[in-house]
C-alpha cells in the first residue's frame, strides 16, 4: 500500500525457500518459498497492517499523514531475506537515474522484521549501511545488541541474554544442577545457549550433553538428538529452539518415546500454540512475552471477504489451506471450489487466535515506535495543535535518530529503547498445564522482571504442573545432595556437580548441605555423631559422684578412721608395757601422721582448683615425709636400745626423746623448704589437658614445676630406703621389743608401691593418673599401719597375756 511515508515488513510466512538446481545455461529462476504457510507469522503480517490502518485513523500521531507498507515475505531463509532487504532499500524504479543521488522514492523509512535472528542478522548488515533503522519483533540473539556491527537494529522483543539469565536462575531455583541442552544450529540457538551455558556456570549448572540441529539437516541428525536425549541421566532438559526446529525434533521424540522429560522452553517455541499438540511435554515451562490485548485486532483479522482474499496471493493461500477448497478456476477436476460459503469465524488456527497475543503486540510496538520517530521528525506541536507536512522529505537516518529517543505509551504497554536498541525485559513465566478436557493449555504462573534489584526478579504466583502432570518439582542431579556431616569430593573426569559424599574426618564437622570441606571445631568442642554440630567436650576429672572416687574417698577415711582408732586403744593402754616399750610419743605422732596421709588423698579428688592444686601435692610430700621421720625414728630408736644394753654403753643418752623429736622436726622441715620453693618459684595449677584425649577434656592439676615435684618424691624415696636400710639392720635384734622386723615388711611395702608407682604413673591417661597417685598413698600408708601396729593391737586386745614386762624382757620367749 502507498503513503507518504512507507514501512517495510519482512516476515516469515513461509518456512522453506524452493531448491534451485542451477545449470549455468539458462537464466536463474526467481527464489520463492515453498511448504505450507505459517498462520502465525500471517497474523504477525497483518497486525501491521492493522497498526499503520489504526495509526491512519488517528488524530493525535501523524494527523494528516498516510503511511504506507510494503510486506515480503522471506521464508525464514537469508538468501530470501537479502533479496527483500534490497528491494526495500532500492525500491522498484524502472529509470535509472544517474545524477549524484541515486533515486531513494521507493526506500522505505524503516523495515519491521524479521522474525528468525540469523536472518535480521543479515538484513541489518545491508540496511545498516544505509542508516535504515530496523525494528525486530522476534530477533532475540544478544549478539544484535552490538551497535558497532549493527548500528540501525532495534527491537521490541528483549534480548536473549535477558532470557538466558531468566533462564538460568529459573533452574537454580527449582534446585536442577544435572541438565540436558539443545539448541537450534543458528544464531538465535548458537548465540542464545552461549549465554544460557555462561549463566548456568555462574550458578553451578552442569550441563551433561549440548546438542545442535536445524530443520534443513539430514533426518540421520534429528535422530541423533533425539537417541542422546532418550539415553541421558538429566531429566531436565532446556531447549533454546526456533520454533520449526522444535517441532521436527518433538516428532521424532514422538516416534519412540522416551524417558519422562522436564522441557525447559526458549520463549520462540514455549509459547507457540501449535507445540501444545505434543502432549508428552505437558508440564514444560518457560518463558514468555507478556500476553497483551489489543483492542479490536481480532475483528480486523476475521474481515476477510472474499474480495479482499482473491486480491492477495498469500490470503488466497492461506484461505485454500485452511477449508481446503481452491479459489476460482484453480481448482481441479477432484477439489472442491471456494464458494464463499467458509466462515472464518469458526476456523480454528493460530491465525485467529487472539488468546494469547504476545509476539503480535510486539510487532504493533514496532510499528508504532516507528510511526512515533517520523512524527517527531516531521510533526510539531504548536498552541496544542500537532501541525505536520507530508511534504517534508526526511532521510531514514533522521528516523534511526529519532528512534533511538521514542519513549511512549501504547494500550497501556510502554515502549522505549536503551543504548542498545533494547527494551526493558519483562517475561511471563508459562507452564503447559492438562485442562479438564485433557487438552493442553498455556497458563501463566509467574513474572520475570529484569529491571527489579537482583533477588526480587523473579516471582512465582500460581501452582505449577510438572512432567506426567506431577506436582512435586522433579529432580534432576548428578549426585544426591551431601547431608551436613559429609563434604563433596569431585568424581575424577566428570563435572562439578558429580561427586561423592565423605564423611568429615575425625574432630571436623559440616554443618549444610553440599559442603566442599569440613572445618575443625574449636580446640574445646568435639563433633556429635553425625558430624553436623560442634558441642562442648565434656570434661572429666576423678569426683567424689563416680564408683572409682566413692571407693577411694571410702578407703580414705576408713584408714583415717583405722588410725584414730589405733591411736584410741594406744592411749586407752598407754600405760602398758607394750605402748611403752614401743616409743609411745613417736607412735603417736606416726599415727597422726598417718592420719593426716590418709586424708590428704581427699584433696585429689574433685575438681581441681588453684588452693586444691597447691594442697594435694605439698600436704602429700609434707605428712608423708613427716610419717617416715617417725618411723626412721623408731628404727634408729631399737638401733640404739640394743646398742644401750651392751656393757658400757651410753649411746642413749644421745638418742633420747629431745633428739627424737629434733631429728623428726629436721627432716620434715627440709620437705616443708622444699615445699615452699616449690609454691613460690612455679606452683602446681589447674588445667585442662586437651591432648591425651580428642573427645573429652581431662582437668587436672599441673605440676608447674616437674623438678619440685619429682624433688619431693625423691626426698621422701631417700628417707625410706634410709629407714628400709636400718631396718633390715636391726630386724635380727634378739629382743621381744624390737619391732624392727615389722618396719621392714612396712619399708618393703612401702618401697615397692612408689617404685610401681612411677611407671603406672607415667603411663596412666587422665583422671586415671590421679587415681594411681590415690591408690599408692592409701597403699604405702596401709602398709605402715598394718605392719607396725596390727600386731601390737592384735596382743593388747586379744592376747593380753603377753602384754607384761615378764614376757617383753625374755628373750627366750617365743
Amino acid at each position: 500500500m502507498d503513503g507518504d511515508y512507507v514501512i517495510g515488513g519482512v516476515f516469515s510466512i513461509h518456512t522453506y525457500m524452493h531448491t534451485v538446481k542451477h545449470n549455468y545455461t539458462t537464466v536463474p529462476e526467481p527464489l520463492s518459498c515453498t511448504g505450507r504457510i505459517d498462520s502465525r507469522e500471517l497474523r504477525f503480517a497483518r497486525a501491521m497492517v492493522f497498526a499503520i490502518e489504526e495509526i491512519n485513523n488517528s488524530t493525535e500521531l501523524l494527523p494528516g499523514i498516510k503511511l504506507g507498507y510494503q510486506i515480503h515475505d522471506s521464508c525464514a531463509s537469508v538468501p530470501l531475506a537479502m533479496h527483500v532487504t534490497l528491494q526495500l532499500s532500492n525500491g522498484l524504479d524502472s529509470v535509472f537515474y544517474t545524477g549524484d543521488k541515486c533515486s531513494q522514492s521507493g526506500m522505505v523509512m524503516a523495515i519491521v522484521g524479521e522474525s528468525g535472528s540469523t536472518p535480521s542478522i543479515s538484513m541489518s548488515r545491508i540496511i545498516g549501511s544505509f542508516n535504515v533503522p530496523q525494528v525486530s519483533h522476534f530477533a532475540t540473539c544478544a549478539c544484535l545488541s552490538d551497535k558497532q556491527q549493527y548500528p540501525s537494529f532495534f527491537r521490541t522483543v528483549p534480548s536473549d541474554q535477558f532470557q538466558a539469565d531468566a533462564l538460568a536462575k529459573m533452574v537454580k531455583h527449582f534446585g536442577w544442577t544435572w541438565i540436558g541442552a539443545v539448541r537450534s544450529d543458528s544464531d538465535y540457538g548458537n548465540n542464545g545457549m552461549e549465554s544460557f551455558l555462561k549463566a548456568a556456570q555462574k550458578e553451578g549448572i552442569c550441563v551433561e550433553y549440548s546438542e545442535s540441529f536445524y530443520r534443513t539437516h539430514p533426518r540421520s541428525r534429528i535422530q541423533r538428538v533425539a537417541d542422546v536425549i532418550r539415553r541421558s541421566t538429566a531429566v531436565v532438559v532446556v531447549a533454546f529452539v526456533a520454533s520449526g526446529d522444535m517441532t521436527i525434533l518433538l516428532k521424532e521424540l514422538s516416534l519412540k518415546p522416551s524417558p519422562p522429560r522436564q522441557w525447559i522452553g526458549s520463549e520462540s517455541w514455549v509459547t507457540d500454540q501449535d507445540m501444545l499438540a505434543f502432549s508428552f511435554c505437558a508440564g514444560a515451562i518457560g518463558f514468555g512475552i507478556q500476553q497483551s490485548v489489543i483492542p479490536g485486532l481480532r475483528k480486523f483479522l476475521l474481515d476477510l471477504s472474499p474480495t479482499k482474499v482473491a486480491a492477495s496471493p498469500l490470503l488466497t493461500e492461506f484461505w485454500e489451506d485452511a477449508f481446503n477448497c481452491r479459489m476460482g478456476k484453480s481448482a481441479a477436476i477432484d477439489e472442491s471450489v471456494c464458494d464463499g460459503s467458509e466462515d472464518i469465524q469458526t476456523l480454528q488456527s493460530q491465525y485467529t487466535d487472539t488468546s494469547q497475543l504476545r509476539i503480535t503486540n510486539m510487532v504493533y510496538k514496532a510499528v508504532y515506535a516507528i510511526a512515533h520517530a517520523i512524527h517527531n521528525a516531521v510533526c510539531q506541536d504548536t498552541n496544542s495543535t500537532i501541525q505536520c507536512d507530508k511534504f517534508t522529505r526526511i532521510e531514514s537516518n533522521e528516523v534511526l535518530t529519532q528512534l533511538k529517543k521514542v519513549n511512549f505509551s501504547q494500550n497501556g504497554y510502554d515502549v522505549s529503547f536503551d543504548a542498545n536498541g533494547d527494551p526493558v525485559a519483562t517475561y511471563e513465566l508459562v507452564n503447559w498445564q492438562k485442562s479438564e478436557s485433557g487438552s493442553i493449555e498455556l497458563v501463566t504462573v509467574g513474572l520475570y522482571d529484569a529491571s527489579l534489584p537482583v533477588g526480587q526478579e523473579f516471582r512465582i504466583n500460581r501452582n505449577l504442573t510438572w512432567v506426567e502432570g506431577g506436582t512435586q518439582v522433579p529432580v534432576s542431579v548428578c549426585s544426591d545432595t551431601c547431608l551436613p556431616g559429609t563434604r563433596k569430593v569431585l568424581q575424577k573426569g566428570k563435572p562439578i556437580c558429580c561427586y561423592d559424599c565423605i564423611p568429615c574426618p575425625e574432630g571436623e564437622i559440616s554443618n549444610a548441605t553440599d559442603s566442599p570441606d569440613c572445618f575443625p571445631c574449636p580446640i574445646e568442642f568435639w563433633p556429635n555423631a553425625a558430624r553436623d554440630t560442634c558441642f562442648p567436650k565434656p570434661v572429666e576429672f576423678l569426683s567424689f559422684d563416680e564408683i572409682l572416687g566413692i571407693i577411694l574417698a571410702t578407703f580414705s577415711v576408713g584408714g583415717a578412721c583405722l588410725a584414730i582408732i589405733t591411736a584410741a586403744v594406744f592411749f586407752h593402754h598407754r600405760t602398758s608395757p607394750i605402748v611403752r616399750a614401743n616409743n609411745s610419743e613417736l607412735s603417736f605422732l606416726l599415727l597422726f601422721s598417718l592420719t593426716l596421709c590418709f586424708l590428704c588423698s581427699l584433696t585429689f579428688i574433685g575438681a581441681p582448683s588453684d588452693w586444691s592444686c597447691m594442697l594435694r601435692h605439698t600436704a602429700f610430700g609434707i605428712t608423708f615425709v613427716l610419717c617416715i621421720s617417725c618411723v626412721l625414728g623408731k628404727t634408729i630408736v631399737v638401733l640404739m636400745a640394743f646398742k644401750a644394753t651392751l656393757p658400757g654403753s651410753n649411746v642413749m643418752k644421745w638418742f633420747g626423746p629431745p633428739q627424737q623429736r629434733m631429728t623428726v622436726v629436721s627432716l620434715t622441715f627440709i620437705q616443708v623448704l622444699i615445699c615452699t620453693i616449690w609454691l613460690v618459684l612455679n606452683p602446681p595449677f589447674p588445667m585442662k589437658n586437651l591432648i591425651i584425649y580428642k573427645e573429652r577434656i581431662i582437668l587436672e592439676c599441673a605440676l608447674g614445676s616437674a623438678i619440685g615435684f619429682w624433688a619431693v618424691l625423691g626426698y621422701i624415696g631417700l628417707l625410706a630406703v634410709f629407714c628400709f636400710v636400718l631396718a633390715v639392720l636391726a630386724r635380727k635384734l634378739p629382743d621381744n621389743f624390737n619391732e624392727a622386723k615389722f618396719i621392714t615388711f612396712s619399708m618393703l611395702i612401702f618401697c615397692a608401691v612408689w617404685i610401681t608407682f612411677i611407671p603406672a604413673y607415667v603411663s596412666s591417661p587422665g583422671k586415671f593418673t590421679v587415681a594411681v597417685e590415690i591408690f599408692a598413698i592409701l597403699a604405702s600408708s596401709f602398709g605402715l599401719i598394718l605392719c607396725i601396729f596390727a600386731p601390737k593391737c592384735f596382743i593388747i586386745l586379744f592376747k593380753p597375756e603377753k602384754n607384761t614386762k615378764k614376757h617383753l624382757m625374755n628373750k627366750n620367749q617365743p
